[in-house]
């Protein structure tokens, strides 16, 4: 399994890195998109689809909305809106799981569901490819994310006690949510002041990136949320030892939206 794993990731680094950093504009959304309907395949699998041919044409539809996206910007402020006020919901679904699941359990809302979550995530980049310092915020909010994910992961082996949300993922500790909140607010309180943020936008980055991390756990247990239903323990096996595309970026498809959304109400870009 590890070897597995190390040999997906030396495969998949250099593309990823190429994709995010070296390609802009069509080119770049057109990356986004090529992992986004790959989600969308996954997706379908979660929602019940058991035939190849519905998960296609599922993974289809997200292909022809992501093209309908691109073609009518105007639309970004309300994909992002929407997203916002999905992940809200989503919290509340989590924390009543299982008893919510007589909200979604059904095929058209799981559809509808996987909808919210993979089309703001892949305007959210788009995005922040347009705006000043791109490359900058992608990496930004990765490290975010990618930080908290291993301050929790630490933070939980050695003081995990208190179960976050048993019924979802039984693995994860309000031990480890502190530990991943703190190592977040370590990495941005570091970059602030190398940066020589004013006191008032350090307070706000800071709050910015509490949000953003504690979002991205509502992403991770909303998968969880979904597999646990379906009986299923990874969304594919695309990815050799490391599961399926949204395994790899739920925490991320909840992070990205909010922080585009934060960073144009700070004035950073326009939609």
């Amino acid at each position: 399994m590890l070897k597995q794993r190390i040999i997906t990731a030396l495969v998949l680094l250099p593309i990823a890195l190429g994709g995010f950093f070296l390609l802009d504009g069509a080119a770049f959304a057109l990356f986004i998109g090529a992992v986004v309907v790959l989600g969308g395949w996954e997706w379908a699998r979660l929602a019940g689809f058991a035939t190849q041919p519905l998960r296609i044409a599922y993974a289809a539809l997200v292909a022809a909305l992501l093209y309908g996206l691109y073609l009518t910007p105007a639309l970004a402020p309300w994909l992002l809106a929407a997203a916002l006020l999905w992940w809200v919901l989503a919290t509340l679904l989590v924390l009543g799981y299982p008893a919510s699941s007589r909200y979604w359990g059904g095929l058209p809302g799981k559809l509808l569901i996987g909808l919210l979550i993979l089309l703001p995530a892949w305007q959210g980049l788009v995005l922040l490819k347009q705006w000043p310092q791109a490359n900058g915020l992608i990496i930004a909010v990765m490290v975010l994310v990618w930080g908290a994910d291993i301050g929790a992961y630490f933070a939980g082996k050695t003081f995990g006690k208190r179960k976050l949300a048993p019924s979802v993922s039984p693995g994860k500790s309000w031990e480890g949510l502190y530990g991943g909140l703190a190592a977040s607010l370590l990495i941005t309180l570091a970059v602030g002041l190398q940066q020589g943020w004013s006191a008032g936008g350090l307070l706000l980055a800071l709050a910015g990136a509490a949000l953003v991390v504690l979002l991205s756990v509502v992403g991770d247990l909303t998968e969880s949320m979904f597999k646990r239903q379906s009986g299923i323990k990874d969304s594919s096996n695309l990815l050799p030892g490391h599961g399926g595309v949204l395994d790899r970026i739920d925490s991320l498809t909840a992070a990205i939206p909010l922080f585009a959304a934060l960073l144009w109400l700070a004035g950073w870009g326009s939609l």
